[in-house]
């Protein structure tokens, strides 16, 4: 089975990545932009019996800082 774990900054998180982006958004002339967090995305190739738990696991401990992060989950 193929997973995705998104990875992004906490909203309490500073992301200045995504400040800059977004202001280079309003720079192009697109208006009404909010806020942008910029993370990253995962592919894991999983056995299909993985436990939810392991998985949360990984990405808990492995793919993500849960001190400045949060993670979510989708089965691709």
């Amino acid at each position: 089975m193929k997973v995705h774990v998104t990875v992004l900054p906490k909203p309490s998180v500073l992301d200045p990545q995504g400040s800059a982006t977004a202001e280079a958004i309003r720079h192009l002339g697109i208006a009404g932009v909010g806020r942008v967090r910029i993370g990253k995305m995962i592919e894991l190739e999983l056995p299909d019996a993985t436990p939810e738990e392991e998985i949360h696991r990984i990405s808990r401990d492995l793919l993500s800082n849960p001190v400045i992060e949060d993670y979510s989950i989708a089965r691709a």
